[in-house]
């Protein structure tokens, strides 16, 4: 039996690739968000710590990992929902494409945000 989906737009080269970017980004996304809570749960959260933080370059990079992690795993988890409900071609790799444009333009503008630039 010949499988009909290519696994040309997947973010890895195996399943068991792609499984462990989705529970490595969870893991990163899940610590940056207990980071945050305990941030704005201890700080009196202003524009002046909240800046201080943001001014802290670990944390820059550390924002920056979490901005790639949710790209990486938006992307690993949409292409697994396109591929298993779109059977079409065409369609599923319009869909494709639309959503990693998206990221794309959504990690981007994170990291002019972030950065500066």
């Amino acid at each position: 039996m010949v499988n009909s989906v290519d696994s040309v737009t997947n973010l890895g080269r195996s399943g068991v690739f792609d499984w462990m970017i989705q529970r490595v980004t969870a893991y990163v996304l899940a610590l940056y968000t207990i980071f945050l809570f305990g941030f704005m749960l201890t700080s009196d959260v202003n524009y002046e710590t909240w800046s201080g933080l943001f001014d802290q370059t670990w944390f820059r990079i550390f924002t920056l990992l979490a901005l790639l992690s949710i790209g990486a795993h938006a992307w690993v988890g949409l292409w697994t929902v396109t591929t298993d409900y779109i059977k079409a071609t065409l369609p599923r790799f319009l869909v494709q494409a639309l959503c990693g444009l998206t990221m794309f333009v959504y990690v981007v503008w994170g990291i002019q945000i972030l950065w500066g630039l």
